[in-house]
């Protein structure tokens, strides 16, 4: 089978020939039908994220499929649809994962909208409802509005009734970031970013995937007792923050790892999934993919994601 693979850190990953895996006791096997891209497989590459595999590894953490062969105890069936956050081996015609790590998928829920949907919805459902709890009528600033996490955190952000405001770089991200919800709209790259936050009257939630110089400037537009969830830093930026700050205001700083939940509340992630399931099936979220391939055409999709030229969820279809 073809898989898209990191053998060194630092180069690019290379669309290989493998064996096919077999499922060991407790694990499913899937024919991969959809897989969704992240930042996190940006990081694999470079040998810098928190749980990079040993090398060689194949890249794609967020599968969707159909299940194709069981190791002994498995429950799961040949034929079952699932969705599967793995951490990595997506990016391939069949991936070997642990039952425990497989969601069923509605019947009405096709491959694409699932590889695009757990990472992205579940980190802005578990961190603005568990982590933050953001309330209706609370104004919700969203850095990196219409990337993959962003746009999803605008989306639900307004489905929860709050007043959501939008930053994003370029007209055509700011025009995605309004449909899926957004009150307010402001160019990243605007010089009069600082005032315009200013004449929002401050924000009562800031959610950061992005980090860099606007956390310092989205830190500022904070109210007193305002929640500021840090999800990630797709500037490349880790920002320094001044606890003084904190303390006189009376903020809250949230770090949040999505994935780190399997470790130590798995119950309250799943039980977001469900809740995410349960609003897709209602019509309520509608996943956004701005770029769909192949394996063929993985490696560049990566760049250009890596290079932010992008909105919404990457999606793979080998």
């Amino acid at each position: 089978m073809r898989a898209l693979q990191v053998t060194e850190f630092k180069t690019a990953p290379s669309l290989l020939e493998v064996e096919m895996p077999e499922p060991a006791a407790g694990e499913i096997r899937v024919k991969v039908e959809a897989c969704g891209l992240n930042f996190a497989d940006l990081l694999m590459i470079k040998g810098e994220y928190q749980e990079t595999p040993a090398l060689p590894f194949t890249l794609g953490m967020e599968i969707a499929g159909t299940v194709d062969a069981v190791g002994a105890g498995a429950s799961l069936q040949p034929g079952q649809r699932v969705a599967i956050f793995g951490g990595q081996g997506g990016l391939a015609d069949y991936a070997v994962a642990r039952e425990e790590l497989c969601v069923s998928l509605p019947d009405a829920m096709p491959a694409t909208d699932a590889a695009a949907f757990q990472i992205a919805y579940g980190t802005s459902h578990l961190a603005l409802v568990h982590r933050g709890a953001l309330r209706a009528g609370e104004k919700l600033l969203v850095l990196g509005a219409a990337g993959g996490v962003g746009l999803t955190a605008v989306e639900i952000g307004a489905a929860l009734g709050a007043e959501v405001i939008a930053v994003a770089r370029g007209a055509d991200k700011l025009e995605v970031a309004r449909n899926a919800g957004a009150a307010h709209l402001i160019d990243a790259g605007d010089a009069e970013l600082k005032d315009k936050l200013k004449a929002i009257g401050g924000v009562d939630m800031v959610y950061d995937p992005v980090g860099g110089d606007l956390a310092q400037l989205a830190l500022r537009a904070c109210k007193r007792g305002a929640r500021y969830l840090v999800i990630g830093f797709a500037s490349g930026t880790v920002p320094e923050v001044k606890l003084n700050h904190l303390l006189v205001k009376n903020i809250a700083l949230h770090g949040f790892y999505w994935g780190g939940y399997l470790a130590f509340d798995p119950a309250a992630l799943k039980g977001s999934l469900g809740e995410l399931f349960t609003l897709y099936a209602d019509g309520k979220l509608s996943p956004h993919i701005g770029l769909q391939t192949d394996l063929d055409g993985a490696a560049d999709a990566l760049e250009k994601l890596r290079r932010r030229e992008t909105t919404g969820k990457v999606v793979i279809t080998p």
